[in-house]
């Protein structure tokens, strides 16, 4: 099973926490080590947490850094546009080569933004409200599959 660093919108909007609850709740049943930090936690508004900005910063990007030491992989549900998401990702992309997986529900904006979909290097699974479950059965038919 896979170490998965867990992303999601924060600061730009709380409404999914339920799907990433869900989301990281399937995964750790299915037996990964999911690192969520505060992106699940129901306790945590679109404020962020009472931690400053640089402890925030260093201890995602360490908890990052863990997963790609574990050979880990990178989750992030972009339905909700999130500055702090792209940085993730882009930092596991290009600073660790990290395999990254997105989750996007286009109801939510007019498409997904292209340097997320546009890059062939990320594996997108788009899906509509009330399709989390089977978004979920097709995010781990992919970490079951070797990376391509």
């Amino acid at each position: 099973m896979s170490t998965i660093y867990f992303s999601g919108s924060i600061s730009g909007g709380r409404e999914d926490v339920p799907v990433y609850q869900q989301m990281v709740r399937a995964l750790t049943e299915a037996g990964h080590r999911v690192i969520a930090g505060a992106v699940a936690s129901e306790t945590t508004g679109s404020g962020g947490e009472s931690l400053s900005a640089g402890d925030i910063f260093a201890r995602d990007l360490a908890w990052i850094d863990e997963a790609a030491r574990e050979n880990g992989v990178l989750v992030a549900e972009v339905s909700r546009p999130s500055t702090g998401v792209g940085y993730e990702i882009g930092y596991a992309r290009y600073r660790h080569g990290l395999r990254v997986i997105c989750l996007y529900r286009p109801a939510y904006t007019t498409r997904c933004t292209a340097m997320v979909a546009g890059d062939p290097g990320i594996e997108l699974i788009e899906y509509a409200d009330g399709e989390t479950a089977s978004a979920i059965e097709r995010l781990q038919q992919i970490l079951e599959r070797p990376r391509e």
